[in-house]
Formats: C-alpha cells, structure tokens, sequence
C-alpha cells in the first residue's frame, strides 16, 4: 500500500528531504547514486545480452548436430558454405550487421530436410514429380522452425526464399532479383556450385571448369550476377581445398 504521508515520506531513511519555507521550494535526493544504478543496470543488461548470444551460439551448434545426424555430409558442407557466404558478402559491401543472419542462413539452409523422409532425401535416382513436390517443401520447413528463435528471424526469412530464382522461376514464392534476400541470393549460388563438385554416393563430383561453365550460363536467370561474379574468384583461389573438402580429386579439376 502506497503511504501518502509526507511527514512519514520525510522520516523515510531511504529518503533525504530539505524544505526552503522561505524560498518556498522542495527538493529531493535518494541515498542511492542515480549514476551507480545506471551502471548496474548497464551491466545486468550486458550480462543478458551474453547469455543471449551464448544461447543462440548453441542453438545453431545444436541444429548443425541435428544435420549431421541427417547426413553426415551436411554438417562440413554447412560449415564450408558458411565461410564462403561470409567472404562474398563482405566482397558485396553488406552491412556489417546483416553478417551474422547470413552466416546462419548458410549453417542452417537445409535444416528444413530433417522434415524430409529418407527415401526421398538419399534416393540414389532421379525424384518422382511427387518426391520432387516433397522435397521443395524444405525451406519452408526450416522457416517454420527457425522463425520462433529469437534473434533467427531475419536468418529464417533467407532460409525460405534460398531456393529462389532470379528470374522468378524459383520456390516457395517466384521471387525475383532484389526481392530475394540478398543472404539467399548468396546461398544460392554458393550452395549450387557445392553440389555439384562434392561427390556423392551414386555420382562423381563435377570438376571445376564445369561447375563453373553451369554457373555462368545460369548467371542472371537462376543466380544472381553480383554473387556469381564475387563468388568464383575464390572458388578458382581455393580450388585445391575446396575439392579437397568435397572429395573431388583435383586432377579432374584441372
């Protein structure tokens, strides 16, 4: 219950009051150091936000075990892509703060295939029309989880449209150029070029000068330009390792 005294308020020892009857003004002080609070208050503020970053940091570890549970290839392709999304996107000029969304945009990309079967997901063949419909629906899968993770909203929205087009042929929403996030624009391109020079149990893995001649014909109708263009230096840079990671011999490469 609230005191409304004010001679009871005054006796207060939380609270120094002083009366100027002459001057007829009242001002007021706590014991505490207004200064000190804020400080306390600054620190408690970093401790949260510490424990946030701690938490998400162990989300993305946590879903990036789940995929290698899935795959075993997909934990080292998410890591690989990771690093190459960071590099094109600090080529491209993004904005620093927009770094972080898109490094998990390219950890997290396929999380929606846990939602995939088995069948579908290792089926050595070509995809039925029906199994094809099945597996388009993962980025949408990986959205509807990752969209209620605080601090993986805007990472969750790149998921979804990383299948995209840039012509507007893509899925889940025929978007189109600057309509696309730009952090799925670079997944991608970078995911694309992934899959076809990592071998896979039923196929080789492509070798560099035709993974690269894909890329460039697909340039402006299924990737975007920019990304293509900032993203194949380092491919051609890092071809040894690259195909190293993919387990592509680099003798096919060359």
């Amino acid at each position: 219950m609230i005191n409304t005294d004010p001679l009871a308020t005054l006796q207060d020892p939380l609270f120094i009051g002083r009366t100027t009857l002459a001057e007829g003004k009242f001002t007021a002080s706590t014991s505490i150091d207004p200064l000190q609070q804020w400080l306390t208050a600054a620190v408690q503020i970093k401790a949260v936000e510490e424990q946030l970053s701690a938490l998400r940091t162990s989300l993305i570890c946590a879903f990036n075990q789940l995929l290698d549970l899935k795959d075993l290839n997909t934990g080292v392709h998410s890591t690989r892509l990771a690093e190459w999304a960071l590099h094109v996107a600090s080529e491209l000029g993004i904005d620093q703060g927009a770094l972080s969304d898109i490094e998990v945009t390219a950890l997290l990309h396929d999380i929606g295939k846990i939602g995939i079967p088995d069948a579908i997901l290792n089926k050595p063949a070509k995809l039925t029309d029906e199994e094809y419909a099945v597996m388009k629906k993962h980025p949408e899968y990986g959205w509807a989880v990752l969209r209620h993770v605080p601090g993986m909203e805007r990472a969750s929205l790149m998921i979804l449209h990383h299948h995209e087009s840039f012509d507007g042929t893509g899925y889940p929403a025929g978007l189109k150029g600057d309509e696309i996030p730009v952090g799925s624009r670079i997944v991608s391109v970078i995911d694309a070029f992934d899959a076809m020079v990592s071998s896979r149990p039923y196929r080789k893995g492509l070798p560099l000068e035709e993974a690269e001649y894909r890329l460039l014909k697909a340039r402006g109708s299924q990737f975007d330009p920019d990304v293509v263009d900032r993203f194949l230096p380092l491919a051609r840079a890092e071809v040894s390792s690259v195909f190293a990671a993919a387990g592509t011999s680099i003798t096919a490469a060359l």
